[in-house]
């Protein structure tokens, strides 16, 4: 029997959770891939066509927006158990809208259609697990859009800084991410966030260095 070294990941995301280990073997015995992909490389280009539902077993993934003038909208990051392109492969124009970049080094569980369709006809709590993924996915980046689309970057600023204040219980804010990566999370370009961040100085509401930002007021 071919050792799959994935599958308690696998059991233990809600898709998966009726199933037995013997009954997931069987239905993904010599049908899927796993592939591994290096930190910021593609795994999907904007218009690529999806013919796998992926679900990422290791590392984390980045959803971006790339425009015909190269600015870069950060939509959403996945991680561990998260699915890629489940709601394309059903889809007449079944090809990513943005970009898919591996933020670390990952590795992804590739399933094709067909037994996307015999776990949905065997399983029906797989089935509606896989459709509320679905409509989940849908709202949260519509929202997301909608969120960064109308908002100033000041207003993106502030949201990211009191949402972090708050998870990290401190007006003293350590940055995982660099200025760059950051701009791109607000769909602007680096200058204009860095612009942002003096005014915001010069205003008296924040402090800041490479690495923290301090709230001081909000």
């Amino acid at each position: 029997m071919k050792t799959f070294n994935y599958m308690d990941i696998i059991l233990s995301i809600s898709l998966f959770k009726d199933f037995s280990i013997k009954e997931l073997y069987s239905f993904l015995v010599d049908k899927y891939l796993i592939q591994s992909y290096g930190k910021n490389e593609i795994i999907y280009l904007q218009h690529e066509k999806a013919i796998t539902m992926d679900i990422i077993l290791e590392g984390e993934v980045i959803v971006q927006n790339i425009d015909k003038n190269g600015n870069i909208l950060s939509i959403v990051s996945l991680s561990a158990g998260d699915m890629l392109g489940g709601n394309l492969i059903f889809s007449n124009k079944n090809t990513y809208p943005m970009t898919i970049i591996s933020k670390t080094n990952t590795k992804l569980l590739k399933i094709k259609k067909d037994l996307v369709l015999e776990l949905c006809y065997e399983n029906k709590i797989f089935l509606a697990g896989f459709l509320e993924i679905l409509s989940d996915k849908a709202l949260v980046l519509t929202t997301k859009i909608n969120s960064l689309s109308m908002k100033t970057i000041r207003e993106k600023l502030m949201d990211f800084l009191i949402f972090e204040s708050n998870r990290q219980n401190s007006n003293i804010i350590k940055l995982s991410i660099s200025k760059k990566e950051l701009a791109e999370k607000f769909g602007v370009e680096r200058p204009s966030l860095q612009r942002e961040l003096r005014k915001m100085q010069n205003d008296g509401i924040i402090d800041y260095d490479s690495k923290n930002i301090i709230l001081k007021k909000r």
